[in-house]
């Protein structure tokens, strides 16, 4: 137990003295999962409406195909990311690969089934008495689309914090495409992986502590969205 001890205290320590090499992963993970998570919601929302609001052939089996995407395991994807974006895949050429544009292609394809398939779902569980409120106002197609969003938007905030939650935590493809290079690439659970295995608990830690803490802020403001939509 004194290591254990040990560690936690001299966590506090990296985090209240500015350790430099403790900000940094912690700074890549917020600008990483920052940019990803912005760039899934403008691209998965509005595909998440058409998939949940329209009726049209070939539907399910988008839905399915996004469905299915939920499970791949992160690895799996980090594998396909890799094969693409190395030296000898078809984007090589763009020298992604071990840079934070190479973590962010992947966090974001971590984040699109999860705000595509959740956003359908919200769109299509909506109650009915509203949408037939809505339907009696006979807005214009596009301020019909806003008005749906504004009736859902707590239930649509949701969706952006869970898979903020899921992308923050991710460790397989911030490994494999990332690289987990120090002071560039390395990220809070990449860098818990790594000292981790080296020995370094007050680290992994400092770093665990930081993690915990935005998951637990990311679900108290799902709980205090999901009471908010009641």
């Amino acid at each position: 137990m004194d290591y254990i001890l040990e560690g936690i205290i001299s966590a506090f320590g990296l985090l209240l003295n500015g350790d430099a090499e403790t900000y940094s992963a912690i700074k890549a993970t917020l600008y990483t999962s920052s940019i990803s998570i912005m760039l899934a919601i403008i691209c998965g929302f509005p595909i998440g409406f058409v998939l949940g609001f329209y009726n049209f052939f070939g539907k399910k089996f988008l839905r399915l195909l996004s469905d299915t995407a939920l499970a791949v395991p992160t690895v799996a994807i980090g594998l396909i990311l890799y094969a693409f974006i190395s030296r000898h895949g078809p984007f090589g050429e763009f020298g992604l690969l071990f840079t934070l544009k190479a973590v962010m292609l992947g966090q974001f394809v971590l984040a699109m089934p999860i705000v595509v398939s959740l956003t359908a779902s919200v769109i299509e569980n909506m109650e009915r008495k509203h949408y037939l409120t809505l339907m009696s106002y006979r807005l214009s197609k596009f301020k019909l689309i806003l008005a749906v969003l504004y009736e859902l938007r707590y239930s649509l905030l949701v969706v952006f914090a869970t898979a903020y939650g899921r992308i923050v935590a991710e460790v397989g493809v911030a490994m494999m495409i990332g690289g987990n290079i120090k002071w560039f690439t390395r990220t809070i659970t990449t860098a818990i992986s790594l000292e981790t295995n080296k020995g370094e608990f007050s680290m992994g830690i400092a770093l665990a502590l930081v993690l915990i803490f935005i998951a637990f802020a990311v679900n108290l403001t799902t709980h205090q969205l999901k009471r908010l939509d009641k």
